[in-house]
């Protein structure tokens, strides 16, 4: 008997990137997620001949060599993501659908497979990716409000702060609960006003933010931006919404936030591009063993050895001189790809 697999980021990009699918394709399947760092999950998945695999906002230049194990053992693989591919595998049994181009996240992938079917959750997605004129636009042409735009976007970030942590201890519900309770719904506003976890998230968070707008930033200038956070759970679960709020409030600056490790030995690191020259985040985070998107992305140790060479790359980075990414949506290997 096929079996389904749907592999996704556990922030608000890959569960709603999946819900969309979902929606639209209803079939029992095994969820594989976790929280935002949780990159290689693709090794998590023991699918078999025929069985078919859902990819959502992953790297495949994390995930390429278990990628290449399903399509060996006989599964059929969809690939949506805007992460940097890297070499992709040409193989019948592949579907990609990728582009890395800085005014993209997975959702807006989906949207445009599904012929915008499922647009209000592509919205939420976006927002939740700090992608706020994407996620307005979508919201627009879904039919909704002002009012209701508003909600999704609260909706959004809350999903997308549930994803960060150390651990699903410091976090208020795990990923695959959450997707759970979103799949309730097939319209996001439902889940808005029905969810008490929804509300819980969205108080938690705002107490967070509270709490990280509260410190002195280590460097401030016109053109970047650093904040140093203690070893503590809320600064755990905050750091990707701290970056990304920073960045809504100051466009023309980079920014970035550093958690402090419990080991004591360094720091965990979230960069943002400044929106209004939104790439190098990932060349940048590259250099010192991390990775993401052109406008964010992370490092998941920083020593406090590179400390010092990471503020002198951070503060003389020349944002926005990065090549604009790329656009794959086909069925690799001339193969018709999973239906």
């Amino acid at each position: 008997m096929m079996r389904c697999f749907d592999v996704c980021n556990g922030d608000a990009d890959g569960l709603c990137a999946v819900l969309q699918w979902r929606l639209e394709r209803p079939a029992p399947a095994t969820l594989v997620t976790g929280l935002k760092r949780d990159i290689a999950l693709l090794e998590r998945v023991p699918a078999g001949p025929g069985d078919e695999v859902l990819v959502c906002d992953l790297s495949m230049q994390r995930n390429r060599a278990a990628l290449t194990r399903l399509l060996a053992a006989g599964a059929r693989v969809r690939y949506f993501d805007h992460h940097a591919a890297g070499e992709i595998p040409q193989h019948p049994g592949l579907e990609v659908h990728l582009d890395a181009g800085s005014g993209v996240c997975t959702c807006v992938l989906m949207d445009r497979h599904l012929q915008g079917r499922r647009r209000a959750w592509a919205a939420v997605g976006a927002f939740g990716d700090n992608l706020q004129e994407v996620g307005h636009r979508l919201a627009v042409e879904a039919g909704l409000s002002d009012a209701q735009c508003e909600q999704l976007q609260e909706l959004g970030r809350s999903i997308n702060y549930n994803a960060y942590g150390e651990s699903e201890s410091d976090v208020h519900v795990a990923p695959a609960v959450l997707y759970g309770i979103l799949s309730r719904h097939e319209n996001p506003l439902e889940a808005v006003r029905s969810e008490p976890v929804l509300r819980e998230l969205r108080e938690l968070r705002a107490a967070d933010l509270n709490r990280a707008r509260a410190s002195s930033p280590l460097l401030e200038g016109d053109r970047a931006s650093v904040h140093l956070l203690p070893d503590a759970a809320w600064s755990r679960r905050v750091v990707g919404t701290f970056a990304n709020d920073l960045a809504t409030a100051y466009p023309d600056r980079a920014h970035a936030v550093l958690v402090e490790t419990a080991s004591g030995g360094g720091w965990r690191v979230s960069v943002r591009a400044p929106l209004s020259s939104p790439s190098g985040a990932d060349e940048l985070c590259r250099r010192f063993g991390g990775s993401g998107r052109t406008g964010a992305a992370g490092i998941d140790l920083l020593p406090r050895s590179r400390l010092a060479d990471f503020l002198d790359a951070f503060l003389s980075q020349r944002w926005g001189q990065h090549h604009p990414g790329f656009d794959i949506s086909h069925a690799c290997g001339g193969g018709a790809g999973p239906s």
